[in-house]
């Protein structure tokens, strides 16, 4: 009987070879995201390859039964967290490959120090919470892992729940206030906005992207990036720039 018991408390804590494939498998394209992540050259795509992460992860937490973390993961980073940074971009306009200029100096040498820090803090707690072992299993998953987190959460730690879920409405409700506008008149027709676009005095051609600086409204007069220096993609290849006045 002892035996018996030996055996089976082995195989519980024993990878079978369907966990082994899955992780590897899903572990590998969750790097290849999180790396395409930091090398897109915009801030869409980056958020698209975020999200692609986010999905991979939940689908690691419920394989291992976490599956109210899961749930979590994709309803709320991936769906209301990524949307709001969506929001965001679209708000702000930085989807354009012309803002990589650095306004700011030092800022990229303080991003890459901390995000070192950052990681060799996380390497660091992990392993240390792996090598003294892992607390507080029992309770979460006392009575099935959504019973127990529920219980923790809508009880034992129901106060700072709450405070969360205050600062995120406060935050939801700020960005909806910044990102409001009163509409004073009746909404333009397209056929309105194309003819006051081409009228006297406006600006025929296509403005430069956000992030750039136009000096002209001339198709061959390159923009200025923050910098102060030219956009060289401002101005179409298969034209001869000229410098503007």
């Amino acid at each position: 009987m002892t035996a018996e018991l030996v055996l089976a408390a082995d195989a519980a804590f024993r990878t079978s070879t369907g966990e082994a494939v899955l992780f590897y498998a899903f572990g590998t394209l969750a790097v290849i995201a999180a790396v395409a992540m930091v090398a897109a050259p915009r801030a869409v795509y980056s958020a698209i390859f975020l999200a692609c992460t986010m999905i991979i992860l939940a689908v690691l937490y419920i394989a291992q039964g976490a599956i109210f973390l899961g749930v979590v993961q994709i309803v709320v980073y991936t769906g209301a967290v990524m949307m709001l940074f969506l929001f965001v971009l679209m708000l702000i306009g930085v989807d354009s490959a012309d803002s990589l200029a650095e306004t700011i100096r030092g800022q990229r040498v303080a991003a890459i120090v901390s995000g070192v820090a950052f990681g060799l803090l996380l390497i660091a707690g992990v392993g240390n919470a792996s090598a003294g072992g892992f607390t507080g299993l029992a309770e979460a998953n006392a009575g099935g892992n959504v019973e127990g987190l529920a219980a923790l959460i809508f009880v034992r730690y129901l106060w700072a729940f709450e405070l969360t879920s205050a600062l995120l409405i406060t935050a939801a409700l700020g960005a909806m206030v910044l990102a409001h506008r009163e509409r004073i008149g009746r909404r333009k027709t397209q056929r309105e906005m194309a003819i006051e676009r081409f009228s006297a005095g406006s600006h025929p051609t296509p403005m430069p992207n956000p992030g750039v600086y136009a000096r002209h409204n001339a198709v061959d007069i390159s923009a200025r990036l923050p910098d102060g220096s030219d956009s060289e993609l401002s101005v179409s290849a298969i034209l001869t720039p000229r410098s503007g006045t």
